[in-house]
């Protein structure tokens, strides 16, 4: 199914709105091409219903948010709603303050997503309403680790019923959970985390994934995560002597660029649970 995803994108090319932050939106829009679809970038409020609508799915990253962007995101995101199109919820920092944490609060009350993706400290700030981040990465007391597996999982789950979500929660070891059925993945190198942009380039990525796949929605999501984790190691894997953070950014672009269906399937590292 993994391989079927991937080939899926290549073939059906879909566009891509995303309303995303300014520190990675380039790597965004690379990593969309790389990956075969299409990205459009646009956060005015003046066109963001008209963007959203000839688009096939819609990315939300409330990164670097403002209060230009707050309504751009609600209006494209009931849109999007309307048309039936697949939404994304990249919250990034939510936790790191109170406008980050009521503005995805209030997204998600307001628009229906079909995936979350997230850190596990930004997921359990939207399931508890409050949290605590290290800026905009995971506090390193609520990680996900082989003795808290289980009760990861049974929250991801359980999240994921309560908002009619998939619910992607990313970190060393990555959760891709439904209400019944939660994928645990260990691909990835922990150098991904000196990059700025994995995450939203993964939320990007993952919503091309999903509207070339619209039956499969958890094994679409799953297969993004595999791929930029898998990415992760094929680019680390291909540095060289001198190369440093800027190089590795990019071979993870290329990895993605060349990565094809037998690739992923082969090299995806997780279980099912």
């Amino acid at each position: 199914m993994l391989r079927q995803c991937l080939e899926n994108v290549r073939t059906k090319a879909p566009l891509v709105h995303n309303i995303t932050n300014y520190v990675t939106v380039n790597d965004v829009a690379n990593i969309l091409l790389a990956c075969g679809a299409s990205p459009i970038m646009a956060d005015d409020k003046e066109e963001v219903e008209e963007i959203t609508s000839i688009c096939g799915g819609l990315n939300i990253n409330i990164g670097t948010l403002n209060q230009n962007t707050i309504p751009s995101m609600l209006l494209a995101g009931k849109k999007a709603n309307e048309l039936g199109h697949k939404v994304v919820l990249d919250p990034v920092g939510a936790g790191a303050s109170t406008l980050r944490t009521e503005t995805a609060l209030k997204l998600m009350k307001e628009i229906k997503f079909d995936v979350i993706r997230g850190n596990i400290s930004e997921i359990k700030t939207l399931a508890y309403g409050s949290g605590s981040t290290k800026g905009v990465d995971a506090d390193i007391a609520d990680a996900v680790t082989k003795e808290n597996l289980n009760d990861a999982v049974a929250f991801a789950k359980a999240f994921a019923k309560k908002t009619n979500s998939v619910i992607a929660i990313t970190g060393a070891i990555d959760l891709v959970s439904d209400a019944n059925t939660c994928y645990v993945i260990q691909n990835g190198r922990k150098e991904m985390g000196r990059i700025t942009g994995t995450g939203c380039q993964l939320s990007g990525m993952m919503t091309a994934y999903l509207v070339a796949n619209p039956e499969h929605t958890l094994e679409a999501a799953a297969a993004a995560v595999c791929a930029m984790g898998l990415a992760g190691e094929i680019g680390y894997n291909n540095m060289r002597d001198g190369d440093g953070n800027s190089t590795y950014r990019n071979r993870i672009i290329d990895a993605i660029s060349n990565m094809t269906g037998e690739q992923l399937q082969s090299g995806a590292k997780f279980e099912i649970l």
